[in-house]
Protein backbone atom coordinates (compact mmCIF):
# COMPACT_ATOMS: atom_id res chain seq x y z
CA UNK A 1 0.00 0.00 0.00
CA UNK A 2 1.19 3.58 -1.26
CA UNK A 3 0.46 6.64 1.37
CA UNK A 4 0.51 10.21 0.67
CA UNK A 5 -0.22 12.94 2.71
CA UNK A 6 -3.69 12.58 2.43
CA UNK A 7 -4.46 8.99 1.01
CA UNK A 8 -3.43 5.66 0.71
CA UNK A 9 -3.63 3.72 -2.73
CA UNK A 10 -2.97 0.32 -4.02
CA UNK A 11 -2.15 -0.81 -7.98
CA UNK A 12 -4.30 -4.26 -7.75
CA UNK A 13 -4.45 -6.42 -10.82
CA UNK A 14 -8.11 -6.72 -10.96
CA UNK A 15 -10.24 -5.41 -13.78
CA UNK A 16 -11.86 -1.87 -13.19
CA UNK A 17 -15.14 -3.29 -12.86
CA UNK A 18 -14.05 -6.26 -10.17
CA UNK A 19 -11.83 -3.34 -8.15
CA UNK A 20 -15.00 -1.52 -7.91
CA UNK A 21 -17.10 -4.17 -6.54
CA UNK A 22 -14.92 -5.78 -4.49
CA UNK A 23 -14.12 -2.55 -2.97
CA UNK A 24 -17.94 -2.28 -2.21
CA UNK A 25 -17.53 -5.71 -0.77
CA UNK A 26 -14.86 -4.42 1.36
CA UNK A 27 -16.70 -1.59 3.22
CA UNK A 28 -19.46 -3.60 3.99
CA UNK A 29 -16.77 -5.89 6.09
CA UNK A 30 -15.79 -2.73 7.99
CA UNK A 31 -19.26 -1.38 8.88
CA UNK A 32 -19.38 0.96 5.97
CA UNK A 33 -22.46 1.42 3.64
CA UNK A 34 -21.92 3.72 0.13
CA UNK A 35 -23.67 6.65 0.00
CA UNK A 36 -23.23 7.70 -3.61
CA UNK A 37 -21.72 5.77 -6.32
CA UNK A 38 -20.64 8.10 -8.86
CA UNK A 39 -19.11 7.13 -12.14
CA UNK A 40 -17.07 10.37 -13.40
CA UNK A 41 -16.44 8.70 -16.98
CA UNK A 42 -20.15 8.83 -17.79
CA UNK A 43 -20.68 12.52 -15.56
CA UNK A 44 -17.82 13.83 -17.82
CA UNK A 45 -19.17 12.72 -21.21
CA UNK A 46 -22.70 13.75 -19.83
CA UNK A 47 -22.19 17.19 -19.10
CA UNK A 48 -18.93 18.25 -20.90
CA UNK A 49 -19.12 15.77 -24.08
CA UNK A 50 -15.48 14.63 -22.92
CA UNK A 51 -14.16 11.49 -23.06
CA UNK A 52 -12.26 10.32 -19.82
CA UNK A 53 -10.70 7.34 -18.70
CA UNK A 54 -12.50 4.74 -16.09
CA UNK A 55 -13.05 6.68 -12.61
CA UNK A 56 -15.65 5.89 -9.90
CA UNK A 57 -15.82 7.66 -6.65
CA UNK A 58 -17.53 5.88 -3.87
CA UNK A 59 -18.41 8.40 -0.91
CA UNK A 60 -18.83 5.88 1.94
CA UNK A 61 -19.76 6.21 5.53
CA UNK A 62 -19.56 4.42 8.55
CA UNK A 63 -22.58 5.07 10.77
CA UNK A 64 -21.70 4.89 14.38
CA UNK A 65 -18.66 6.74 13.84
CA UNK A 66 -19.97 9.40 12.07
CA UNK A 67 -22.82 9.88 14.67
CA UNK A 68 -20.10 10.18 17.29
CA UNK A 69 -17.81 12.44 15.25
CA UNK A 70 -21.54 14.53 14.88
CA UNK A 71 -22.30 14.38 18.48
CA UNK A 72 -18.78 15.76 18.92
CA UNK A 73 -18.21 18.50 16.45
CA UNK A 74 -21.59 20.15 14.98
CA UNK A 75 -20.17 21.49 11.72
CA UNK A 76 -17.93 17.63 11.21
CA UNK A 77 -20.59 17.15 8.06
CA UNK A 78 -18.33 19.22 5.96
CA UNK A 79 -15.62 16.89 5.77
CA UNK A 80 -17.94 13.87 6.10
CA UNK A 81 -18.42 10.93 4.27
CA UNK A 82 -14.66 9.07 3.22
CA UNK A 83 -14.39 8.55 -0.25
CA UNK A 84 -12.87 5.79 -2.27
CA UNK A 85 -11.94 5.91 -5.70
CA UNK A 86 -11.19 3.72 -8.43
CA UNK A 87 -10.07 4.52 -11.41
CA UNK A 88 -7.23 3.20 -14.47
CA UNK A 89 -4.49 4.60 -14.49
CA UNK A 90 -2.75 6.44 -17.85
CA UNK A 91 -0.62 3.15 -17.08
CA UNK A 92 -3.89 0.77 -17.56
CA UNK A 93 -3.22 -0.17 -14.37
CA UNK A 94 -6.15 -0.45 -11.78
CA UNK A 95 -5.74 2.31 -8.89
CA UNK A 96 -8.20 1.77 -5.64
CA UNK A 97 -7.60 4.50 -3.30
CA UNK A 98 -8.94 6.04 -0.32
CA UNK A 99 -8.73 9.29 1.93
CA UNK A 100 -6.69 9.42 4.68
CA UNK A 101 -9.14 10.67 7.68
CA UNK A 102 -6.40 11.43 9.99
CA UNK A 103 -4.77 14.07 7.54
CA UNK A 104 -8.85 14.81 6.39
CA UNK A 105 -10.12 15.34 10.29
CA UNK A 106 -6.54 16.97 11.06
CA UNK A 107 -8.46 20.22 10.59
CA UNK A 108 -10.36 19.47 13.39
CA UNK A 109 -9.13 20.74 16.96
CA UNK A 110 -11.39 17.70 18.97
CA UNK A 111 -10.19 14.85 21.14
CA UNK A 112 -13.02 12.72 19.95
CA UNK A 113 -12.62 13.13 16.01
CA UNK A 114 -9.36 12.67 15.98
CA UNK A 115 -10.43 9.29 17.86
CA UNK A 116 -13.18 8.64 14.84
CA UNK A 117 -10.62 9.67 12.24
CA UNK A 118 -8.08 6.77 13.80
CA UNK A 119 -10.59 4.46 13.66
CA UNK A 120 -11.59 4.98 10.47
CA UNK A 121 -8.00 5.31 9.26
CA UNK A 122 -7.66 1.29 10.10
CA UNK A 123 -11.09 0.42 8.51
CA UNK A 124 -10.06 2.34 5.34
CA UNK A 125 -6.31 0.70 5.56
CA UNK A 126 -8.02 -2.78 6.02
CA UNK A 127 -10.65 -2.13 2.63
CA UNK A 128 -7.47 -1.41 0.91
CA UNK A 129 -5.30 -3.68 1.57
CA UNK A 130 -7.85 -6.74 0.59
CA UNK A 131 -8.37 -5.33 -2.70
Amino acid sequence: MKKSNFSFSKVTELSFEEAGEKVIEELKKEGFGVLADLNFSTILKTKLDVDFRPYRVLEACNPPSALKALRAEEQIGLLLPCNIIVYVDEEENTVVASIDPIANLSLVKNEIVQEVAETISDKLKNVIENI
